[in-house]
């Protein structure tokens, strides 16, 4: 899997996100482009923003259990899976805002680099490594390009 955390590797996400419009539709799936721009802007949100309060008792318990190794692993994502409804995005998103904003994350993300990442709790995971955290950054973003023929 490519390393989000790699400069050439989050300039080649950029210049994907730089090729869609206003006017892109999904290959499949219901979210218009500034919803998927928004959907994946959650992630970032979860580390940088703490927003969102973390999950407790059972609900933590399946996400570290079921859903981690789904998300960290390096298999890609199937089309049409569900989503966490934190991340389910239904009203209208302003398609400029939503893509700017994913890119300044991205790049957060790629300045921050790996080592700010190795052994950084998750808001959703518990600890995870810099793989784990490369490969739940890089496979979302590229599955939703992809959605998106990018």
């Amino acid at each position: 899997m490519k390393n989000i955390f790699e400069k050439a590797v989050s300039d080649e996400i950029i210049t994907r996100i730089h090729l869609l419009t206003p006017n892109s539709k999904p290959n499949w799936g219901t979210m218009n482009i500034s919803q998927m721009f928004a959907h994946c802007n959650v992630t970032y949100e979860l580390v940088y923003e703490n927003n969102v309060s973390k999950p407790k008792g059972l609900k933590k318990w399946l996400l570290k259990k079921l859903v981690k190794n789904l998300v960290v692993n390096e298999k890609s994502y199937a089309k049409n899976g569900r989503t966490a409804p934190e991340f389910l995005i239904t009203d209208t998103k302003e398609f400029g805002q939503e893509k700017e904003r994913l890119i300044s994350y991205i790049n957060q993300t790629q300045q921050l680099g790996g080592v700010h990442f190795h052994n950084k709790e998750s808001h959703s995971f518990g600890i995870l490594t810099t793989q784990e955290w490369n490969n739940m950054f890089y496979k979302h973003l590229n599955h939703h390009l992809t959605q998106f023929g990018v």
